[in-house]
C-alpha cells in the first residue's frame, strides 16, 4: 500500500518538507524546465526551488509548445543557465538595467541536453554560467565533474551572485533535510560503504 503523499512537496506525509520551504522574493524570475524522468525522483530539487521562490515557475515536459510565450516576459531578458561555448560568467550587477529571466533545464546532463535539442528556442538563448569551484552538498550522487551542482544549489548560487548582498541560502534547508532523510533511511553503514568510500577512491 502506498504511503500518503503531501500534494505540495510530493514527499510522503511523514517526511513532508513544507515547513522548511521558505517564501523568498527575488528580482530575477526563474523558469525551471524539468525532464519528466525527474518528477518522481526522491531528490526532486527543482520542485523545492520552485516552491521556495515567489517568482519561479516549474514546467514538466520534453517539448514545450508555449516556450516562446514563456521566454518573452515583458521587462526581462531571458538567459539559459547552462555551460557551453560563449556562456557569460554570472557577475554581481550584470542585470542592474534589466532583470533576468533565468531559464534552468532540470535533469541529468544527458536529459538536459536533450531538452535543448528538442526545443531550439532554448538552444538559441544567450547562456550564462556559474563561477568554477563550487562544491555540491549533494552527497548521494557522484558528481559528473567538478563544479556540478544540483538544480536548487545552482539556482541559489546564481541568485546570490545576481542579487548580492541578498542571500538565498534558506532555499537549501529543505534540500539538506531531504539528503539527511535519505541517509537516515539507508543507514549509516550503507551510506559510508556506497557513497563516502566510493567518492574517496
Amino acid at each position: 500500500m502506498s504511503r500518503a503523499q503531501c500534494p505540495r512537496c510530493l514527499r510522503p506525509q511523514t517526511h513532508c518538507l513544507c515547513a522548511l520551504i521558505p517564501q523568498l522574493d527575488s528580482r530575477t524570475r526563474v523558469l525551471l524546465l524539468q525532464h519528466p524522468s525527474e518528477v518522481n525522483h526522491a531528490l526532486n530539487t527543482a520542485r523545492l526551488a520552485a516552491l521556495g521562490l515567489t517568482h519561479a515557475e516549474l514546467r514538466v515536459g520534453e517539448v514545450f509548445e508555449d516556450l516562446s510565450t514563456l521566454l518573452n516576459v515583458p521587462g526581462y531578458q531571458a538567459r539559459l543557465l547552462f555551460p557551453g561555448e560563449g556562456a557569460q560568467l554570472l557577475e554581481p550587477g550584470m542585470a542592474v538595467d534589466q532583470p533576468l529571466l533565468l531559464v534552468v533545464p532540470d535533469g541529468t546532463w544527458r536529459k538536459a541536453r536533450k531538452l535543448l535539442h528538442l526545443n531550439p528556442l532554448l538552444a538559441q538563448l544567450p547562456r550564462v554560467t556559474l563561477p568554477e569551484g563550487a562544491v555540491s552538498r549533494y552527497r548521494l550522487r557522484k558528481a559528473p565533474g567538478p563544479g556540478a551542482l544540483s538544480t536548487v544549489e545552482a539556482i541559489v548560487q546564481a541568485l546570490d551572485i545576481l542579487e548580492a548582498p541578498a542571500s538565498f541560502a534558506p532555499l537549501l534547508r529543505p534540500f539538506e533535510a531531504l539528503i539527511e532523510g535519505q541517509i537516515d533511511a539507508m543507514g549509516a553503514d550503507t551510506y559510508q560503504r556506497n557513497h563516502v568510500l566510493k567518492r574517496s577512491l
